[in-house]
């Protein structure tokens, strides 16, 4: 590729979603960016985007330029701050990815970094797909389960997810606390709808009850987690959130087997960047006394 301007401009109106927004960015005219793109893609020979009254939308091969960029992006925006003696300067995007059930602890820690950081833009991406860090989807993934082996990642053991079977005082009050999950005939029960969730509480669970006891099913963390709350049945929460609600009740003793190790993870030309440098350590610190999460 011959002409970095192209791939940049491409770059900005993926990331600003319009063309006058990327010629702002850029000091240029409207028309030299529609002509940056036109001649992109003509000599790449792909649309990288699908144009729309509102705006650009990245296509496939859009969205692989974009991500590509960003991670190149990144690395001349490092290299400039230590041609320039700014080594210790921390701004740009910082995109971190986890699961949503970390959100309630996430966000805080996110929003007390770009406090300090008031030239940090936050991107808190959340999914069950794994966000593709060689292609610079997200400069921190937070992953659970066994250790990602992806190659050229960094990774680092963080905490221990750990969930609870809970239910709510009312709940308790119309169909009475339950004994051994075998015998919970009568009782009913929050789960994951799909039978084959990865979840080792999950399959815990399903492993331990009849099918039909789970009356209350989805494909949403939060909203498990929100008919648990509302008193649909049994189910699992987080336990550090559920500990500081006093309406719940704790069916049992949590299961070793129910929790599982989270990993930070980076990639290996990012890992030493000030930016996520920054921002795993403030992470580090601040999730000290998350013992159980």
């Amino acid at each position: 590729m011959d002409n970095w301007d192209e791939i940049k401009t491409a770059y900005q109106v993926a990331r600003m979603g319009t063309v006058s927004g990327a010629a702002e960015v850029l000091g240029v005219h409207h028309a030299t960016v529609i002509r940056h793109i036109d001649a992109l893609e003509g000599r790449l020979g792909v649309k990288l985007f699908q144009r729309h009254a509102r705006g650009y939308t990245p296509t496939e091969a859009g969205d692989d330029l974009f991500r590509v960029a960003q991670a190149t992006d990144d690395q001349f925006s490092q290299l400039v701050g230590r041609i320039k003696g700014r080594g210790t300067e921390v701004s740009g995007e910082l995109v971190v990815t986890s699961l949503i059930a970390m959100a309630p602890r996430l966000a805080p820690v996110l929003t007390a970094f770009q406090q300090e950081h008031p030239d940090v833009v936050v991107r808190y991406l959340t999914g069950d797909r794994l966000f593709r860090l060689e292609y610079g989807e997200a400069h921190v993934a937070i992953r659970a389960g066994n250790a990602p082996d992806q190659p050229d990642n960094v990774v680092q053991p963080f905490v221990r997810q750990s969930v609870g079977l809970y239910a709510t005082k009312g709940y308790i009050e119309a169909h009475g606390h339950p004994g051994p999950l075998k015998d919970c005939s009568g009782h009913r029960f929050v789960c994951h709808d799909a039978t084959d969730n990865r979840a080792p509480f999950n399959k815990w669970l399903r492993s331990q009850i009849d099918e039909k006891w789970i009356t209350f099913r989805s494909t949403d963390v939060r909203a498990l987690e929100q008919a648990v709350l509302a008193g649909a049945g049994i189910g699992f929460l987080p336990v550090m959130e559920a500990r500081e609600n006093p309406d719940l009740v704790e069916i049992m003793e949590p299961s070793e087997d129910w929790s599982a190790p989270l990993w930070l993870v980076t990639h290996v030309d990012l890992h030493r960047t000030n930016k996520v440098q920054a921002f795993l350590t403030f992470l580090k610190d601040r999730s000290k006394d998350w013992k159980v999460l």
